[in-house]
């Protein structure tokens, strides 16, 4: 398997290259559209052609790329199911795994930060991968104040699809703040402050209630974007970062 985790340091985002090396085919989770010329460029120097692009959520922090690449490279664009994205190519369900060459990645149903939100399970390679989206961070977990987030919904999906992992499965997260790559499922079910050692429900909606997070500042520009793909190829970039657009 040919993977690298790829990083946009505006938004933090985590954006993971997968390729299989029997075909020469490879996924994208979470491309950044600012991050466009990066990704395909990575793509041409490990002589990959990009099959899908696969989203964990409408992203509220940044504009995905998957119809840029979808237009350029003539990938797919798959999303989850219950995010509704209109004109995405494949509806992402529980159970129904997406297939490049050699690599299947099983789509686990983990709503709380958005209502739809879906983690990537990867059984390949020394060590089992999970790819967690904004659902599991590395000490922390995405906030749950809007797009149908629910603390308690949040909850159940760590400790009953993630924390049942097997122990030493990696956690790639969709973002980290603090230049950290990696985690594992045994690390986070015993150390996470808002989730880890066995914390009850309870304290962990009335902490979620209590964060009192700033409003994104890219929300109401992104997530219309991300809820249709066949926009979101349109959308001018942010000022600052319009020069690295390119195609």
């Amino acid at each position: 398997m040919i993977f690298r985790q790829l990083f946009d340091s505006v938004s933090s985002t985590y954006t993971y290259l997968i390729g299989c090396p029997e075909t020469g085919r490879a996924i994208l989770i979470d491309p950044v559209l600012e991050t466009l010329a990066r990704d395909v460029a990575a793509l041409d120097a490990l002589d990959l052609k990009l099959a899908w692009t696969i989203e964990t959520h409408v992203h509220a922090d940044h504009v995905s790329a998957g119809a840029a690449l979808r237009a350029q490279t003539g990938c797919k664009v798959a999303c989850p199911a219950g995010e509704a994205v209109d004109g995405a190519d494949l509806d992402l369900l529980e159970g129904e795994p997406v297939h490049c060459g050699s690599l299947h990645l099983m789509p686990l149903a983990t709503p709380g930060h958005t209502k739809g939100h879906m983690s990537y399970r990867l059984d390949r390679g020394p060590l089992p991968m999970v790819f967690t989206g904004d659902t599991l961070l590395i000490d922390g977990c995405g906030r749950t104040d809007f797009q149908g987030g629910d603390a308690a919904t949040l909850y159940r999906s760590i400790h009953d699809k993630l924390f049942t992992l097997v122990d030493d499965t990696l956690v790639y997260p969709g973002h980290d703040y603090n230049g950290r790559h990696v985690t594992t499922i045994a690390q986070e079910r015993q150390r996470n402050p808002r989730l880890g050692g066995g914390k009850p429900l309870e304290e962990f909606v009335a902490l979620m209630a209590a964060l009192g997070l700033p409003y994104p500042k890219r929300m109401d520009e992104a997530v219309p974007a991300n809820q249709r793909v066949s926009h979101a190829a349109g959308v001018e970039l942010a000022p600052e970062r319009a020069l690295s657009w390119s195609v």
